[in-house]
C-alpha cells in the first residue's frame, strides 16, 4: 500500500488507475488508502457538471478538458453512469465520449457506475475525488447521470455546480423548480445554434431573478444571506453571495467554451475570497462523516441480523404479532448503544 501511495503521489498515472478501481471496487484496504491520502488534498478545484441526458454534457466536458489543457492545467474527468443490473458497473463507460483528449496522459477519464445512489453519486465517488486531488490535477470535473432533481447530491462534492439546459425545452427549464435551481452557480444552454435557445435563456433569466430574493437568500451554496451549518446553527455570510450566471454554448464546435473555464474561474475567486470554500468544505466533512457513520452501523447491524437467523425469521414475528417492529430494532440496537454509552461513562470517569 505505501508503494501504491507513493507512486500516485509521484505522479504516475497507472498508480491512479489502480487506486480509483480498489476504491469503486470497495476492495479490502481501501479506507486505509483513502485515509492516507487525504492530507494530500485540498487543492483542486472540483466542477459539477449535471442536467438533463441530452444536453450535452459529455461533449462540453470532452472541450473543457481540452480548453484546460491549452491553458496548461491537468484535468481528472468522473463521469457518473447508470449501473448495470447485471454487474454494478458503468453501462455508458466508454473512453470515446472524451474524443478530443484521447492520448493525452494528462486527462485522466474514468466511468463509475452509479450503483443506485441518488443523484448518480456515491461514497466511493467522493473518495475518487480525493484520490485526483492528491495526485495533483488541476480540475477534477464531476459529470452526473441527470436523474432530476437528485442531482442536488452534487453539492455535497463539488465547489462550483455548472447546470445544462437544452434550449426549447420548457419541461427542463420547468424541472429546475423542482430543486435544480438553487445548487446551479452556472447555467449553460447548450446547443444555442437550435431554435428556442433564446427563449430558454430568457426564461433561465426570469426564473433566476424571480428566486433572487427567495429561494436563493436561502440556499447556502450560494454563500447568500444566512446559511446553516453542519451543526444546525444559522450562521450570517459574510459576502453577498454569488449571482448565478447564464451562458450559451455549441459544445460541439467549441463555442462559448472559453467563457464558460472564464466564469468558472471567476466563480473559484469568490470562493476564496468570500470564505465560502472553507464554509462548504466544513458542511461536506460533516456530511461524509454522517455517511460513513450511517453506512457502518448498517453492515454492523446486518452482519448482526444473520448471526441471529436473517430477517425472516424477525418478519414472521411481526406478521403473527407477537412483536413488532419498533421492539425489534431495539432488540438489534439495544447492545451497541449500551456500549457506546458505557465506553462514555467510562472516558468521564
Amino acid at each position: 500500500m505505501s508503494d501504491l501511495i507513493d507512486e500516485l503521489l509521484a505522479g504516475k498515472h497507472r498508480a491512479l488507475a489502480r487506486v480509483i478501481t480498489k476504491i469503486e471496487d470497495r476492495r479490502s484496504g481501501h479506507r486505509d488508502l483513502v485515509s492516507r491520502l487525504h492530507e494530500h488534498t485540498g487543492n483542486a478545484d472540483v466542477i459539477g457538471v449535471t442536467g438533463s441526458p441530452g444536453s450535452g454534457k459529455s461533449t462540453l466536458v470532452d472541450k473543457m478538458a481540452a480548453t484546460y489543457r491549452d491553458r496548461g492545467l491537468t484535468v481528472g474527468v468522473i463521469a457518473i453512469d447508470p449501473s448495470s443490473p447485471f454487474t454494478g458497473g458503468a453501462v455508458l463507460g466508454d473512453r470515446i465520449r472524451m474524443g478530443s483528449n484521447i492520448g493525452d496522459m494528462d486527462v485522466f477519464f474514468r466511468s463509475m457506475s452509479a450503483r443506485g445512489s441518488l443523484g448518480g453519486l456515491s461514497t466511493a465517488t467522493t473518495d475518487a475525488v480525493k484520490a485526483l486531488d492528491a495526485f495533483g490535477k488541476d480540475k477534477i470535473i464531476i459529470e452526473t447521470v441527470g436523474a432530476g432533481q437528485n442531482e442536488i447530491d452534487i453539492v455535497k462534492t463539488a465547489d462550483t455546480v455548472m447546470v445544462l439546459v437544452p434550449p426549447g425545452s420548457g419541461d427542463d427549464v420547468q424541472m429546475l423548480k423542482a430543486g435544480i435551481l438553487e445548487i446551479g452557480d452556472l447555467f449553460v444552454v447548450n446547443k444555442a445554434d437550435l431554435d428556442g435557445a433564446n427563449r430558454t435563456v430568457q426564461e433561465l433569466r426570469e426564473m433566476l431573478d424571480y428566486s433572487d430574493g427567495a429561494i436563493l437568500q436561502s440556499a447556502g451554496h450560494h454563500g447568500a444571506g444566512a446559511m446553516e451549518s453542519a451543526d444546525g446553527l444559522q450562521i450570517e455570510a459574510e459576502s453577498e453571495g454569488w449571482d448565478p450566471e447564464i451562458i450559451e454554448t455549441v459544445a460541439k464546435r467549441g463555442e462559448g467554451v472559453e467563457e464558460v473555464l472564464d466564469t468558472l474561474e471567476t466563480h473559484a475567486d469568490y470562493l476564496d475570497s468570500s470564505g465560502e470554500r472553507e464554509r462548504q468544505a466544513r458542511t461536506r466533512y460533516a456530511e461524509e462523516i454522517r455517511t460513513l457513520v450511517r453506512e457502518d452501523v448498517n453492515d454492523l447491524m446486518a452482519e448482526e441480523l444473520d448471526r441471529r437467523g436473517g430477517m425472516d425469521e424477525y418478519v414472521e414475528d411481526v406478521l403473527t404479532r407477537e412483536t413488532d417492529p419498533y421492539t425489534v430494532a431495539d432488540e438489534l440496537v439495544g447492545p451497541l448503544a449500551d456500549c457506546v454509552r458505557d465506553r462514555r461513562r467510562d472516558h468521564s470517569s
